[in-house]
């Protein structure tokens, strides 16, 4: 009979990916992830089999729950269009200046990832990329429907304009880990809203 685990393993799952998030892949060693997890080598590498199996997992984790949000915001009906995209970046910038450790902002684990690791990890690449596909796929539905009350420019391909979006909350989380304040990540939004509008 195998024996139980004497550890929350959802909760370390969590910690890890709180370590991989403030330092990276390459930077969190075992001795991070054993201080952050509280458990010792030997229940990391039982649970988890490899650090990189532990960051495969913490990624999934966060981008569940980070996709989730963004989608809940996206696929709320009672808002228009526009509105939501607005309300996406104001969650973008909340994000980040409540998630920082000490006042420094550790940007998104996804985008994160995508820098350190997308090109040369292929299990790391396809989790991200569906991702991805999955937040498009969301806000060109968004900007489709913009175009439709005659909210957001119609003139411009709706995949292209949910890349935009994608990459001004991409360019965001950036430009706040480079110290950006939140009167520019505001500004930086308001921008972007601004160039949808019909």
């Amino acid at each position: 009979m195998a024996r139980p685990r004497l550890f929350d393993e959802e909760r370390a799952l969590d910690a890890a990916m709180r370590a991989f998030w403030e330092k990276g892949y390459e930077a969190t060693s075992t001795q991070d992830l054993c201080e952050a997890t509280g458990l010792g080598r030997s229940s990391i590498y039982n649970t988890f089999s490899s650090k990189h199996d532990l960051f495969r997992r913490a990624l999934a984790r966060y981008i569940d729950t980070m996709t989730a949000l963004q989608l809940e915001i996206l696929e709320d009906a009672e808002r228009p269009p526009l509105e939501r995209i607005g309300a996406l970046f104001e969650r973008v910038v909340e994000q980040e200046f409540t998630e920082r450790p000490e006042g420094r902002s550790i940007g998104c684990l996804s985008v994160n990832a995508t820098v350190e690791l997308a090109a040369r990890d292929p299990e790391v690449d396809r989790v991200l990329a569906r991702d991805l596909r999955m937040r498009l796929d969301a806000l060109r539905a968004v900007v489709e429907a913009g175009q439709r009350a005659g909210e957001i420019a119609s003139d411009r391909d709706p995949e292209a304009l949910a890349r935009f979006v994608n990459a001004v909350i991409g360019g965001m989380r950036v430009s706040a880990q480079g110290g950006a304040d939140r009167p520019s990540l505001e500004g930086i939004a308001a921008t972007a809203v601004g160039a949808l509008r019909r």
